[in-house]
């Protein structure tokens, strides 16, 4: 879609007919007309007269370029001069075309050579996230059976537009699933857009999901675009959903039913194509029940829903978390830090981690500050991991030396094995994986007779 902008109504027209055939061609006579268009919907070009009426073609280009989603803008005007050209690109135009000399082919021309220059700068902008995120699954570390099966749910989620609910404790990684989720998606060249609900008042997350009008209310000195605006073409993940209040409820159970806002302080009705992703560490059945969250939302924001496990029910995960971290924080520090002695690593095995993955990456942190040679120590790790919680029988063998992270699950194993006096299944329960990949790694490390 093009946007043409002159007040001349001969010049906007003439454009009109000789643009038309390759491009879906909307025109305005002023600023107020064009602003109007390009905020509801989105313009791949901005093609717009300096000289127009109570505001000039550069100050449009400026609102323009503010957008989510900013269109390539091209400024024309018969006042053309060097200082003009320089100005107009400090305000975001693309390119620059004197109206006295343009020639229709010259034009269609600069208009496409601007969109391939845009879309390529997208599709770096897009390949250096990837890179970054990894494609997405790198971050969401674990072998055991339910976290296996997570990973399952978000590579089939991911391409559809289903909106999706993550459950679990806090620190559980509900913002990882979240991300990996949109940069699976088709939607990974556009923005994710994050927002924790928790963090602000009511009035004040209306105005952050919704945006507002300027004198919408005290404070409120210019207009602001929301966050579902920010998010056009992309994800939006709303933290904390539990903590939302009854009238935004029923505004957000109007965006799921019709995909349409309203800023606070308009009547304008907005739309936003936006993929909802919402996390919660409550129990909204129960909040169903108490009256708290209305159950029609519920049933719209679960259309799938990922369990994230805490990490007491998933200990075989906890040598691998540990190493990643470890390497993570030993390259941040420039500090010697390879691995953890066996009592370091049975100490993080036996601990509860109630705060969860988050719990455990600020005590390998904590631990590689404090280290001082190339091994993790129990001296090392914060005082509160050192109080066992898990109850391990006398009789369980401990790895003697140093762990390497296969060393810790191979112990791990056979303390399981022996806690469950060689039930492999109930073993393979206790350690959080699958009976198939027990019996893979009783192979490996040959355990097959224990």
């Amino acid at each position: 879609m093009l946007l043409i902008v002159d007040d001349e109504k001969p010049t906007r027209e003439g454009l009109r007919a000789a643009l038309d055939d390759h491009y879906d061609v909307y025109v305005a006579e002023d600023a107020a007309s064009a602003m109007d268009l390009l905020e509801r919907e989105h313009f791949a070009v901005l093609l717009t007269d300096f000289r127009l009426p109570r505001e000039d073609g550069m100050k449009l280009i400026a609102r323009a370029k503010s957008l989510s989603r900013p269109p390539v803008c091209i400024l024309m005007t018969a006042y053309g001069s060097e200082e003009l050209a320089v100005e107009a690109m400090k305000r975001g135009a693309d390119d620059y075309i004197p109206k006295g000399r343009m020639q229709i082919e010259e034009l269609e021309m600069r208009i496409a050579r601007a969109v391939r220059s845009q879309n390529l700068e997208t599709e770096n902008v897009s390949l250096r996230q990837q890179l970054e995120s990894r494609f997405g699954l790198e971050h969401i570390i674990g072998q055991s059976a339910v976290m296996q099966e997570v990973l399952e749910i978000v590579q089939q989620v991911a391409p559809s537009r289903a909106t999706v609910l993550v459950h679990g404790e806090s620190g559980t990684g509900k913002e990882v699933i979240a991300k990996a989720l949109h940069q699976l998606s088709p939607r990974a060249r556009m923005p994710l857009v994050t927002v924790h609900c928790a963090a602000l008042s009511a009035t004040l997350l209306e105005s952050e999901l919704f945006g507002h009008e300027k004198g919408a209310f005290t404070g409120a000195h210019e207009r602001r675009i929301g966050r579902f605006e920010q998010a056009q073409g992309g994800t939006l993940f709303l933290d904390e959903i539990g903590e939302i209040d009854q009238t935004l409820q029923v505004k957000l159970l109007r965006f799921l039913g019709e995909r349409t806002f309203e800023r606070v302080g308009s009547n304008k009705t907005m739309t936003a194509d936006v993929r909802l992703i919402t996390a919660t560490n409550k129990n909204l059945e129960e909040l169903v029940r108490a009256g708290v969250f209305r159950e029609d939302l519920f049933f719209r924001l679960r259309v799938v829903e990922i369990h994230l496990p805490p990490l007491r029910d998933r200990r075989g995960d906890i040598p691998m978390l540990a190493a990643s971290f470890l390497k993570e924080f030993a390259g941040e520090n420039a500090k010697p830090v390879t691995e953890f002695t066996a009592d370091a690593m049975e100490t993080l095995l036996q601990y509860h981690w109630p705060g969860n993955v988050r719990e455990l990456r600020t005590a390998i942190e904590h631990a590689v500050v404090l280290c001082r040679g190339e091994k993790i120590t129990v001296r090392d790790l914060p005082a509160f991991t050192r109080v066992p919680v898990v109850s391990v029988p006398e009789a369980a063998p401990v790895v003697e030396g140093d762990l390497t992270l296969q060393a810790a699950e191979k112990q791990l194993i056979i303390r399981a094995l022996q806690e469950s006096r060689g039930n492999r299944t109930l073993a393979a329960h206790k350690i959080g994986m699958s009976r198939r990949t027990l019996h893979r790694k009783l192979h490996a490390y040959q355990l097959e007779d224990i």
